[in-house]
């Protein structure tokens, strides 16, 4: 897969489709709850067959596993070596509460391993995009290459709107040094700390391969980091369950 030539029609399609995603936004638009408990919009749906269509005729040979597809077993799943794999509107609850903290995802994984990312912004109308070592974010017609930067005295620390009556979370933060806490919604995290802006995300709540795999790909490609528990970087399509383990994710300096 060669991704910059076919970037400039993923940058077009997932502008499209925000365009798509903000004639929904901010109007009276009916809420269905997924079998997972997580709210699902016709934004949700729409921007999921836009997507789906355009990447299979773009790239009829691969896969396509999203966060809206029909249930694909991991029988099935377990014999692809590469595929899509998208989230095409991450952060439904921050576009059902108005805070304009939504995007587009889109990763491309191969032998476990997300090699390209694609985070799209749909307010700002800026793109954020990762592969072969470079990250870029791409806004008004220009490309300008982003890296995260070393950790700050006072650690600018950035975590969901949901996330900080997680008890894990709680006792994490109780024993790290002195920091700032800021909260942002959705995969706009990871593209925040990829350009610098803050440098430590850590995850313990439930969240799925389909919210980490762009975002976090385009902060590795920036020079940062996000791994498990155990250190290791975070593998996608590994196992049936889809759910993504506990995570850290880092600018430059890695330490918990």
């Amino acid at each position: 897969m060669t991704f910059d030539k076919i970037l400039p029609q993923l940058i077009t399609l997932t502008t499209e489709v925000g365009d798509e995603i903000l004639s929904h936004y901010k109007t009276d638009i009916q809420i269905e709850i997924k079998a997972d408990e997580t709210p699902l919009t016709i934004a949700d749906k729409h921007a999921h067959q836009s997507i789906v269509n355009a990447l299979s005729k773009l790239t009829p040979t691969v896969p396509i596993l999203s966060e809206e597809s029909d249930k694909i077993t991991f029988k099935e799943r377990s014999k692809w070596d590469e595929y899509w794999l998208i989230d095409p509107l991450d952060g439904t609850k921050d576009f059902i509460e108005q805070t304009g903290e939504f995007c587009i995802c889109i990763a491309y994984i191969k032998n476990h391993t997300a090699i390209f990312g694609l985070v799209y912004a749909p307010i700002s109308r800026t793109h954020y995009y990762g592969f072969d070592g470079q990250s870029h974010q791409y806004h008004n017609g220009n490309h300008k290459r982003i890296k995260a930067s070393a950790a700050k005295q006072t650690l600018r620390i950035i975590i969901g709107h949901h996330s900080l009556h997680n008890p894990k979370l709680q006792t994490h933060l109780a024993k790290l040094g002195e920091y700032r806490l800021n909260h942002l919604g959705s995969a706009l995290k990871f593209c925040e700390i990829a350009q610098g802006n803050y440098d430590y995300y850590p995850r313990f709540g439930p969240c799925s391969e389909w919210d980490t795999a762009a975002g976090g790909c385009i902060l590795q490609n920036a020079g940062g980091s996000v791994v498990d528990e155990n250190g290791e970087p975070l593998r996608y399509n590994a196992q049936e369950s889809l759910l993504s383990p506990t995570f850290f994710a880092f600018g430059l300096n890695k330490s918990k």
